[in-house]
């Protein structure tokens, strides 16, 4: 019962977020303001040093997925469903092309209304990127995951962390900090990576082969992760 309940919720998000996106018109509008924010987020999240990511982290992060606006909660039994994007390192540790993704699942304990999250994900390793290319991954059961430590300071709390394939985040309501996820299911979404590049392009060709060039759209999110965490000399 409860997992058709959950279903029934994670359901409710999704049409809700349809209902409120603007109509398609078969350009790039609406993975060009999903990046747009993507970038406004980490941003906004990097610009409290004491409260933002471990900068030490980042520069060990094979990838960076951030969920803007992803819808959280439910009645009786809450869910989540959010769309988002990922970029990963090269091997002179730039960033790639964009890739896009959705991320839905149930959360149970009692909840009443809704509300908007932004979402982070940090891929600490291969393992990590393997699960992130596949056609979709359960978080915490096909790859390890912890709630992220928080602050430039945070570095002693992740011994026990750096055995995470992710790291996760969330902010709500103007507070950040570390949000587990185990159980939220993680999607390719091949239909935003057709929409935004105008041919069909899987995850494994845009974030592991990298060879597809970064869009102008995309470059404010790269410089803002490159300004935050730059490539190695």
């Amino acid at each position: 019962m409860k997992h058709l309940i959950a279903s029934f919720a994670l359901t409710l998000l999704a049409v809700t977020a349809a209902i409120g996106a603007p109509p398609r018109r078969g350009d790039r509008s609406d993975e060009t303001r999903r990046l747009k924010r993507a970038s406004e987020v980490f941003t906004e999240i990097m610009a409290s040093p004491d409260k933002g990511i471990p900068v030490n982290l980042l520069d060990k992060a094979e990838c960076v997925a951030i969920v803007p606006g992803m819808s959280k909660g439910g009645i009786g039994v809450g869910g989540r469903y959010g769309k988002g994007v990922v970029m990963c390192r090269k091997g002179d540790r730039s960033w790639t092309a964009p890739s896009f993704l959705t991320v839905e699942g149930g959360s149970f304990g009692l909840q009443l209304g809704f509300e908007k999250v932004d979402l982070i994900m940090l891929i600490m390793n291969r393992h990590g990127m393997d699960a992130l290319i596949g056609d979709k991954f359960t978080v915490g059961a096909d790859a390890a995951a912890a709630a992220g430590p928080v602050g430039r300071n945070a570095s002693a709390d992740t011994d026990v962390k750096l055995n995470a394939e992710i790291l996760t985040y969330s902010r709500a309501k103007g507070l950040f900090g570390g949000l587990a996820l185990n159980g939220a299911v993680v999607k390719q979404d091949r239909d935003d990576n057709h929409s935004f590049y105008g041919r069909d392009l899987d995850a494994r060709q845009i974030l592991i082969d990298g060879s597809v060039p970064m869009p102008a759209e995309a470059r404010a999110l790269a410089v803002t992760l490159s300004r935050t965490s730059p490539a190695k000399e």
